[in-house]
């Protein structure tokens, strides 16, 4: 019978010489020269192409389970003997859903996101809810006023307490404290408002209470989270919520007082902070060392690229205080928060009873500012991380921020205004352009 020559293909183990069965042919008496010779063609990392003369039908060999689908084997193997942590780091976060790598430190920012988004939704539904209260209750301008400016006295009281009380006890606690309090205030207050203006008063104060810890425990916790080249992406992320609940606030506030009557602002609003409280409980830690499930990898990136600290015991509030910067970011803010609140308590009253808008009307023209905010502020927080990157000092792209956001604050407003003069609409139109410079940093 005639031989035919056969052409297949398996995994081969890289022969050695005193394994491979022509040496043992030719160095062992024992073992006669075999009738088959084998000539080895190609051979890549143990695979390899045999030529094989036969007189039977064709052998197909069974592939070997011993060295199916190595790839992952041999990238932690590799890891292993040459000290390679970023092969198994690879290979295993390769092989997990992105759910679970997703990294920590952004599920908190955007955990912080989401309570400004809030924060400002409660905020801001008294700004367009007051228009049928004081027809309803028959209250004066000054009235008002009283019940609009009664949310700033709790906020004012705890700004420097928030941040003490932070450093204290760690900003999960302290945020998530913030954000039930104002929750349940801002329940009650249609209760309040019904037993009276002092009872009101009351609760926009307490309301204040809540809200006032809210951005010192934030800072706090992100000063622990997020390493220095991404805090201004993340602040960036974190401000762009309270122009977003500005939005959110400003324009469905108008349905759902249409559909179900003022009081239902401010129990759908504040019921949704509940809903938080309960996230942020299972999710939240104050420190990264605090979390138990933080993968090694995430945090040794935020301990190397981080401001590690110990806690002040003693504020050197003489030293501060003697500080220049200090006075000129006080300054600054002072400045910016003036037109900022003015605009955001009363631009649906302007609208409303100076041009003559409708309750929806007012509500969608508010809309635009912290629209175009909330946009600008992202891209701004970008660029500003994208310049830290590359090398510009820190210190220089604050400056040139606050510098910049500020005067073009100022002077568009000016603009505005002169604009207002000759054409009312025109206001709700510039307002994108007064606030779209306050990038977030």
């Amino acid at each position: 019978m005639s031989s035919r020559a056969i052409l297949f293909s398996f995994s081969l183990p890289s022969p050695s010489p005193s394994s491979s069965p022509l040496s043992r042919s030719r160095n062992h008496p024992n073992h006669p020269p075999s009738p088959f010779p084998l000539q080895l063609l190609s051979r890549r990392r143990g695979r390899g192409k045999v030529w094989a003369d036969v007189k039977s039908e064709k052998h197909v060999p069974e592939p070997s389970t011993k060295y199916q689908d190595l790839s992952l084997h041999n990238k932690v193997a590799r890891a292993g003997l040459d000290g390679d942590d970023d092969v198994e780091e690879e290979a295993i976060i390769g092989s997990s859903p992105w759910w679970q790598v997703f990294p920590k430190r952004w599920v908190i920012v955007i955990l912080c996101f989401s309570a400004f988004l809030l924060c400002n939704m409660d905020r801001v539904n008294m700004s367009i809810a007051i228009l049928p209260m004081s027809a309803e209750y028959n209250w004066n301008p000054t009235t008002v006023g009283l019940v609009q400016s009664s949310f700033f006295w709790g906020y004012l009281l705890t700004q420097i307490a928030g941040g003490i009380w932070a450093d204290t006890v760690g900003g999960k606690q302290v945020l998530g404290f913030g954000v039930i309090w104002w929750s349940v205030a801002t329940i009650l207050t249609p209760v309040a408002a019904k037993l009276g203006l002092p009872f009101l008063l009351v609760a926009r104060a307490f309301m204040g209470i809540g809200e006032g810890v809210a951005m010192p425990a934030m800072n706090n916790i992100l000063s622990k989270w997020v390493p220095v080249a991404e805090r201004s992406r993340s602040l960036a992320l974190v401000y762009s919520g309270m122009y977003l609940g500005s939005v959110t606030g400003l324009a469905f506030s108008p349905f759902l007082i249409h559909q179900y009557g003022w009081p239902s602002v401010f129990y759908s609003f504040g019921s949704l902070g509940t809903v938080w409280f309960s996230i942020w409980l299972s999710k939240a830690h104050s420190s990264p060392l605090d979390d138990p499930e933080l993968r090694p990898e995430e945090k040794k990136l935020i301990a190397t690229n981080g401001f590690s600290k110990e806690p002040v015991k003693a504020i050197p509030w003489k030293l501060i205080l003697s500080k220049p910067p200090v006075w000129a970011l006080i300054v600054s803010h002072f400045c910016h928060n003036w037109g900022t609140f003015i605009l955001l308590t009363w631009m649906p009253t302007y609208y409303n009873q100076v041009l003559k808008f409708n309750l929806t009307e007012s509500g969608l023209f508010c809309v635009l500012p912290w629209l175009t905010m909330a946009i600008s502020a992202n891209f701004g927080g970008w660029i500003a991380d994208t310049l830290v990157t590359r090398g510009v000092p820190v210190t220089r792209v604050r400056k040139f921020y606050v510098f910049f956001a500020d005067n073009a604050n100022s002077w568009v407003s000016w603009t505005c205004f002169l604009l207002n003069s000759i054409e009312p609409h025109q206001f709700s139109c510039d307002g994108c352009f007064v606030y779209d410079l306050q990038s977030g940093n």
